[in-house]
């Protein structure tokens, strides 16, 4: 929490944060003034620990305490009013005592020990020294006078559960799980009974959330074939983003996939595993799906008659039909409602919405609202990759995380600049995602099939964001592109299947598991806020650091997958919590190795071993801070 917080004249001022729980269980913490002390900006760390509906205020008050310290600092040297500032300071001093004696006897006998050191007789530089102690000023701190209280308003607080900011997600589509080939060309599909494997395999490498593309029956009109081909042929299964057929539309299953009781044996089976279903929400449909005879009013319609398709120019997607939010709001609206709780009460707890930015905002802000007040551990991510503002707006109506740019961030530069905004302005209400890759990117930095790439685009997202994603094939460096210079797989298994060997030598599965537990045994890793990015002094080496309490983690890591890199880190102490130029003990969790580091420490990294996540092993002597060079004025 920041505030402004200033007065008339020179007293001096303090202030608390008042925060108070679901239950209407107050808590209280001071706040300090941080750099530049001429701006009065105050803060202070507070940490709800309950999910719910929360309240905060600010209270600002005089400070009669540090009002006296600052006058005796000045007038005690000269002599002025000498035997009256020391009465006034026992005055105070007594006064802390006697509040203290309610709340904390033992504090309060220390306190009135101390009175004396303020009489009349006492030497003025002893008293000077004395009152310059910050033994002093932290036993003083809880009980000092507070006058002149000023509060703000009560300002609401919405806590989500701990999933909402620390999640790891793994996508993979049912129908290529356990898919084969007849000898006549056409394909047996998998589906949820054969999708078991697969969730062993999520489980197994410590993801928490599967994702599931849509599950739906896939329209027939225009039905795209490979790598989004008119035309498709009789064993080309479509986009599962076409839904809608005589099967029915959002609340049915496809029948290739199974019926209800296999996607109910599915979830139960990845609750068994500590795994959370997440479901595609898409808002649009095929030209087959009922809504489109049921509900004419809720498409556009071009000059010729025919129903508007969607378009990402130069992309078509003649199979899909977007929705006209602006001719029925509230029959969509509704109907969009029904959809969500139809699939909340088959075991869904957290959905993956396609395209939000779209449709428009007010409709997510409505519907995330009633959804919270129905079901408030129902997450929501937006699948947004459009223009900041947009994304912006998403997360504050209510998305609990977005997809982001960090597929297009890859130099030092980029990604120093857009950790530093994610962990800062933005981190009250954008919580990002980090996927490496999706069925419809396949990144530029991948496309080499190098091993290192992937090893360097799975450790910046694990340990970059709190929340961040895989798409099956990554861990076993699936990079085609569709054609040169474009950011497509060829062979997308959006239009067509694609089983898998997942067990091809040298696959990525055990770093991404060493990953995820690494994630799961540091808090710091678990939160974006506490982020300081580090100077290095070669572009191809970036470095940051995370704390939380004593966990303080430092991650370097290459960003060249073909050559060695190597150069001096600058490490911040004071973000670390330990005093300027002193050493501390580091432990490599990627390694095992350990070593002693002091301000500026030399690393070379290489393909093989791209990346140090260090352990800081050494205690911290004070807080941790938040440097200027990673928060601007903090």
């Amino acid at each position: 929490m920041t505030a402004r917080v200033f007065r008339e004249g020179h007293d001096a001022v303090g202030a608390t944060v008042v925060l108070t729980d679901p239950n209407g269980v107050s808590s209280r913490v001071d706040m300090v003034q941080i750099w530049p002390a001429g701006l009065d900006i105050w803060q202070a760390w507070v940490r709800p620990d309950k999910s719910g509906s929360w309240t905060f205020r600010v209270e600002a008050w005089s400070d009669p305490w540090e009002t006296w310290r600052h006058a005796a600092q000045a007038k005690l040297p000269a002599g002025v009013d000498t035997d009256l500032v020391l009465r006034e300071g026992r005055a105070l001093l007594d006064r802390c005592a006697a509040t203290a004696a309610r709340r904390d006897p033992e504090a309060s006998v220390t306190l009135e020990s101390w009175s004396p050191r303020l009489a009349a007789s006492a030497e003025i530089p002893s008293v000077i020294s004395f009152i310059n102690d910050p033994e002093l000023a932290l036993r003083v701190a809880p009980f000092k006078p507070h006058e002149l209280t000023t509060p703000t308003a009560e300002f609401p607080l919405w806590v989500d559960r701990k999933q909402a900011l620390f999640s790891s997600w793994y996508e993979f589509f049912p129908r290529s799980q356990g898919a084969r080939l007849n000898g006549d060309g056409s394909w047996v599909s998998g589906g949820f009974a054969t999708s078991r494997e697969r969730l062993d395999a999520a489980a197994a490498m410590g993801f928490d959330v599967v994702y599931l593309p849509p599950i739906h029956p896939i329209g027939h009109q225009y039905r795209k074939g490979p790598d989004n081909t008119l035309g498709a042929g009789p064993n080309d299964p479509g986009s599962p983003w076409a839904i809608g057929s005589q099967d029915g539309g959002h609340d049915a299953i496809h029948p290739d996939l199974g019926d209800f009781d296999d996607f109910a044996r599915f979830v139960a089976h990845a609750r068994s595993l500590g795994l959370e279903v997440a479901l595609d929400f898409a808002l649009q449909c095929s030209p087959d799906h009922p809504w489109v005879s049921e509900h004419p009013e809720w498409f556009s319609h071009r000059i010729d008659g025919t129903i508007a398709y969607a378009e990402n120019p130069p992309k078509k997607y003649q199979d899909i039909y977007p929705l006209n939010f602006d001719q029925d709001p509230e029959g969509i609206r509704h109907e969009a409602l029904r959809l969500i709780e139809f699939w909340i009460e088959r075991g869904v707890t957290i959905f993956r919405v396609d395209n939000p930015h779209t449709k428009p905002v007010d409709f997510w802000a409505w519907l995330l609202a009633e959804v919270r007040e129905r079901h408030p551990h129902v997450l929501f991510l937006a699948e947004a990759f459009t223009r900041p503002e947009m994304m912006h707006a998403l997360g504050k109506v209510g998305f609990h995380q977005s997809y982001t740019y960090f597929t297009w961030r890859n130099t030092r530069w980029e990604l120093s600049e857009y950790l530093k905004e994610l962990s800062g302005e933005t981190a009250d209400y954008f919580r990002p995602n980090f996927f490496v890759n999706t069925p419809d990117i396949d990144p530029f930095f991948l496309q080499s099939g190098n091993p290192a790439a992937f090893a360097i685009r799975a450790i910046l997202a694990a340990t970059m964001a709190p929340n961040w994603g895989v798409y099956s094939g990554f861990e076993i460096y699936e990079h085609e592109p569709l054609a040169a210079g474009r950011e497509e797989y060829r062979h997308s298994e959006k239009y067509e299947y694609r089983p898998r060997d997942y067990f091809t030598p040298g696959n990525l599965s055990l770093l991404i598991t060493m990953l995820n537990r690494i994630r799961r045994d540091h808090p710091a890793l678990q939160q974006l806020r506490r982020t300081v990015v580090l100077e290095t002094e070669n572009e191809g080496i970036f470095a940051f650091c995370k704390t939380d309490g004593e966990d303080r983690v430092i991650v370097i890591c290459s960003l060249d997958p073909v050559t060695g890199q190597s150069g001096w880190v600058h490490v911040d102490h004071a973000a670390l919590g330990l005093p300027p130029d002193t050493p501390f003990e580091v432990h490599d969790e990627l390694t095992g190795n350990t070593w002693t580091w002091n301000s500026s420490d030399y690393v070379n990294l290489y393909p093989a071993q791209p990346a140090h996540i260090l352990t800081v092993r050494t205690p911290p002597l004070f807080p941790p801070t938040l440097s200027r060079s990673a928060h601007g004025d903090l």
